[in-house]
C-alpha cells in the first residue's frame, strides 16, 4: 500500500515535470518531420506519462474551482460551448446523408449511372457511385461520434430514471458527479487506451504496439513513414476507413472532456442549492408553445 502511495505522488511530480517540459519543447513531439517526434507523440498519446499529466491538470482545476467557484462555473461553461458548437454544426452532416442518398438512388436506379463527378471550384473528384454510397456510412459514424457531447448537454441521452427521477436535487448533483468519475472517465480512458495505436496502426509503418517500450519505438523511427490504409470492402468501394478510427479517438476525448463538465456542474450545483441548477445551460428550443416536445427530438 505505502510502495502504491508513493508510487502515484512521484507519477504525479513527474506529471507537472511532463508538463512543463511538453510545453517548453513543442518540437520535440510536434515536429512530425522529425520521426522521432512523431513517435514520441504516439508513445506518450496513451501512455502513464500522459494520464498523470492530465490527473495533474484534474486536480488543478478542481482546487481551483473549490478556491474560486467562477473558474469552475467557466470551465463547464467553455466545456459545454465546445460540445454544442461542434454538435450544432456537424449535426447538418445529417441532412447531407439525406441529400446524398437521395442522390445515390435517383442517379443509380433512374438514370443508370456508374460514377459520380463532383466539382467545387473546378477541382473535379470522380468515384463510383458505391463508393458514395458506402460513404454515408461515414456520416452516420461522424453524427454519433461528435455529437455525443451535444446530445448529453441538451438532455437528449437515453438515461433510465429508476433511482435518478424521485431523488432530491444534491442526491442527483452526487449521482452525476459518481458517474462522471466512476464511469465515464474510466470508459473513456478504457476507449482511448485501445483506440489510440489501432490507429496508428493504420497510418503508419512498421506497426506500433502498446506493448512496446519507447527505446524499440524510438529504433523504429529509423525507417518509420507514412502508410495511411486505403483498403475497401468492395471493388471501387469507399477506402477511406482511417478516418473511422480517427473518428474513435475524438469520440472518447469528447466523452471525456463531457465528464469533466458533468462533475464541475454537479459539484457547482451542489454546493449553490437549487437555484442554480441549469446555469448557463445552453439548450436548443423549438420554439414557443413546444415545450412538452423538447428533449425527445
Amino acid at each position: 500500500m505505502i510502495d502504491a502511495i508513493l508510487w502515484t505522488l512521484g507519477n504525479l511530480a513527474l506529471g507537472i515535470r511532463n508538463i512543463a517540459y511538453a510545453v517548453t519543447h513543442p518540437g520535440a513531439w510536434l515536429d512530425w518531420s522529425d520521426p522521432e517526434a512523431l513517435i514520441r507523440f504516439i508513445y506518450y498519446g496513451a501512455s502513464v506519462e500522459l494520464l498523470f499529466a492530465v490527473l495533474v491538470l484534474l486536480l488543478f482545476l478542481l482546487v481551483a474551482g473549490m478556491v474560486w467557484r467562477p473558474f469552475m462555473w467557466g470551465t463547464v461553461r467553455v466545456l459545454e460551448g465546445m460540445a454544442n458548437v461542434i454538435g450544432r454544426a456537424v449535426a447538418w452532416v445529417g441532412l447531407l446523408m439525406v441529400l446524398q442518398q437521395i442522390a445515390v438512388v435517383f442517379l443509380q436506379s433512374v438514370f443508370r449511372l456508374g460514377e459520380i463527378t463532383v466539382s467545387p471550384f473546378g477541382m473535379g473528384f470522380t468515384q463510383s457511385v458505391g463508393w458514395f454510397s458506402e460513404e454515408l456510412k461515414l456520416y452516420n459514424a461522424m453524427v454519433v461520434a461528435l455529437c455525443v457531447s451535444y446530445t448529453f448537454v441538451q438532455g437528449t441521452h437515453v438515461r433510465v430514471d429508476l433511482l435518478y427521477g424521485p431523488a432530491s436535487f444534491r442526491t442527483k448533483r452526487v449521482i452525476d458527479m459518481a458517474g462522471a468519475l466512476f464511469f465515464m472517465m474510466p470508459a473513456a480512458v478504457l476507449i482511448w487506451l485501445y483506440s489510440w495505436f489501432f490507429l496508428w496502426r493504420h497510418l503508419i509503418t512498421p506497426k506500433v504496439s502498446a506493448t512496446d517500450a519507447l527505446d524499440l519505438m524510438l529504433r523504429k523511427a529509423q525507417i518509420v513513414r507514412w502508410n495511411v490504409e486505403r483498403i475497401g470492402f468492395s471493388p471501387n468501394g469507399f477506402d477511406a476507413y482511417f478516418l473511422f478510427k480517427i473518428l474513435m479517438v475524438a469520440f472518447t476525448l469528447l466523452v471525456f472532456l463531457q465528464a469533466i463538465a458533468v462533475f464541475a456542474r454537479a459539484w457547482c450545483e451542489f454546493r449553490e442549492g437549487p437555484a442554480s441548477e441549469g446555469r448557463y445551460l445552453d439548450r436548443d428550443s423549438l420554439g414557443t408553445g413546444e415545450e412538452l416536445y423538447e428533449g425527445t427530438h
